[in-house]
């Protein structure tokens, strides 16, 4: 398997971001994830395209109120290694590396906060792990059992049209505040090239568009699960995601979850709230969860 490994060099004096690596091998791969703080775990799942850089604003108020802050990057994000052949991702196999990332830190009673594919792998390790997860943030995502919006198609048509995706362009376009250039740099930072974007390409495409196709059954059986939830649960969503609208959006998770209670509303934030509303993140997930 040929695999890409970004230069450290591109991680260097990164705006906002003076977290220490740390590294993991797991089924033959470097994995990267940040570990800051002590006591209850809180562990952040990003999306596409992004990676552990996007929980930045979140990792200093988190760790101040006594937490650790684990924010992993999947296989092909990051600083995480990166195989070239798109055709090696998979829903299952990303949940997977999480899994066992996840077990080898020992992780128990964490806190997940998932958005974006965040969402359908996360809380996927958090229902079929619940003796590490004690609690669920529930960010800007959906999970995909065969059925997707306008949003969400226009969204897959780019990603068809542009293997060699603009990432830097992607996030401008789906925050609503403008982002520095050094901080569209950042973003940018772990794909140098084509080759080194291969899991960020094959994304997309890993959405179920059909019930029949790979994933929908598994997503649908998390949401099941999660009708059976127990434990505490926030769901908040920005008011401006044409992909994950509010208030719909997140319904669907409060309609599921017992304990979820109504939707939380983040405001002045678009499909990356965690860029725009970072701070004010943090302080919910401590309000209603920690």
């Amino acid at each position: 398997m040929d695999v890409f490994r970004t230069p450290d060099e591109r991680f260097a004096d990164l705006p906002g971001y003076g977290f220490d690596p740390h590294y993991a091998e797991v089924d033959g791969l470097r994995l990267h994830y940040v570990d800051e703080g002590e006591g209850r775990p809180v562990v952040c799942f990003h999306g596409e395209p992004t990676w552990a850089f996007l929980y930045r604003k979140l990792v200093p108020p988190l760790v101040a109120a006594g937490h650790r802050v684990i924010c992993p990057d999947y296989a092909g994000f990051g600083r995480s290694d990166k195989p070239t052949d798109r055709g090696w991702y998979s829903y299952d196999r990303h949940v997977e590396l999480m899994t066992g990332l996840l077990a080898r830190l020992d992780v128990r009673d964490a806190i997940a906060v998932v958005q974006d594919w965040g969402g359908p792998i996360g809380l996927r390790w958090a229902v079929e792990n619940p003796e590490r997860v004690g609690a669920l943030a529930i960010l800007n995502t959906g999970m995909f059992t065969g059925r997707v919006g306008k949003g969400f198609r226009a969204w897959l048509a780019f990603a068809e049209r542009n293997p060699d995706l603009p990432v830097g362009f992607i996030l401008q376009g789906a925050t609503a505040t403008d982002l520095p250039d050094e901080v569209v740099a950042a973003y940018e930072a772990p794909f140098p090239n084509a080759e080194s974007k291969a899991g960020a390409a094959q994304f997309p495409l890993l959405v179920p568009v059909a019930a029949d196709q790979p994933g929908a059954a598994e997503m649908t059986g998390v949401l099941d699960a999660l009708s059976r939830w127990d434990k505490p649960a926030l769901v908040a969503f920005s008011d401006s995601d044409p992909v994950f609208p509010f208030p719909r959006a997140g319904q669907i998770f409060c309609d599921a979850i017992p304990t979820a209670g109504e939707q939380v509303k983040i405001e002045g934030a678009a499909h990356f709230l965690q860029e725009d509303r970072g701070e004010e993140i943090a302080e919910r997930i401590l309000e209603r969860l920690a």
